[in-house]
């Protein structure tokens, strides 16, 4: 089965840069790496110095990549959306599209992104292709979203089912009455195999992210007392979600200080609190720990030494 690892965090920590640098150091070792960005501020392009589009695309032999895009999946909700409206309709509740769109949005608060995100979750892990998917997330607050999603959307789904089941039947009832034995004829492309379908990938795509044999889920934090206490609350509402967290990875650590410089050595020291901070608060998650270094890494040389350390 095709393992999941996902990549999070706040905003600037270098999320990124770990899922990109982890593709490389697991199709070095001879996996069958995809690696996403649901981030809606790409950046997965820059860190392997590519062009990066909606469909995953080489990026070296055992790696792919792919920027989801919440616009290829547009025209499969808003079948849903027409079917819905199409059946209200019917049995005279007239309703302009406008409106029809603000109650099926009103199912997904996460947005089209993180619904677009676990939508091709499935497709990427059902595929077979890759032995592993490396998902790198939007920040913090997109994250929780996503994770929440299944649960959010599930219920919503069912919802307008049960609601699109009733009102076909009084539609379908009024049109026995009107029109008799003409009423069984011609048929609909209703979209209704499309709003299960919707559902149960969702379904499919809520196993997947909480079933520990197959996802583990990486905190990417840096040394500041601001960032860990985010890295804490995000840690907590996922392991709530029964997301299966696994590490932490500390970004951004000072390493072999300049003697010379006082203020290195004072970053270093503060670095090194920071650090048993953080091992003290995650006490059951792996820590790993990456190195500062001058602008933010790219291209494939700089991002396999980061790889070495992250895969091991």
């Amino acid at each position: 089965m095709t393992d999941c690892l996902f990549y999070g965090g706040k905003g600037g920590v270098g999320k990124t840069t770990c899922g990109a640098a982890t593709g490389l150091a697991l199709a070095a070792a001879g996996r069958d790496v995809l690696v996403v960005s649901t981030d809606p501020a790409h950046s997965l392009a820059d860190a392997y110095g590519i062009e990066l589009g909606a469909e995953p695309r080489a990026v070296r032999p055992g790696l792919e990549a792919v920027e989801v895009d919440p616009e290829a999946r547009a025209e499969r909700y808003e079948r849903i959306a027409t079917a819905l409206a199409s059946d209200l309709r019917a049995a005279g509740i007239r309703l302009e599209d406008a409106e029809v769109e603000r109650i099926f949005a009103a199912g997904t608060p996460a947005g089209g992104d993180e619904l677009a995100a676990l939508d091709l979750l499935v497709e990427y892990v059902e595929d077979g292709r890759w032995d592993v998917v490396v998902f790198d997330t939007a920040p913090t607050g997109h994250t929780l979203r996503l994770f929440d999603l299944p649960e959010v959307l599930g219920l919503a789904l069912e919802t307008t089912r049960s609601l699109r089941g009733q009102v076909r039947r009084i539609a379908d009832s009024a049109r026995r009455m009107t029109m008799g034995p003409l009423s069984y004829l011609g048929g609909r492309d209703d979209g209704g195999d499309e709003l299960v379908a919707l559902r149960d990938r969702i379904e499919r795509a809520h196993a997947v992210i909480t079933d520990p044999d197959r996802t583990a889920f990486r905190v990417v934090t840096i040394p500041e007392r601001l960032a860990i206490a985010e890295t804490e609350r995000l840690v907590d509402r996922l392991e709530a979600a029964e997301v299966p967290v696994r590490s932490v990875v500390v970004n951004r650590v000072l390493e072999d200080p300049d003697p010379a410089c006082s203020r290195c050595r004072s970053r270093t020291r503060d670095h090194h609190d920071r650090l048993a901070e953080i091992e003290g608060t995650f006490p059951e998650l792996e820590v790993l720990r990456l190195p500062e270094v001058d602008g933010e890494p790219s291209g494939t040389e700089e991002l396999a030494a980061i790889g070495e350390r992250l895969v091991g």
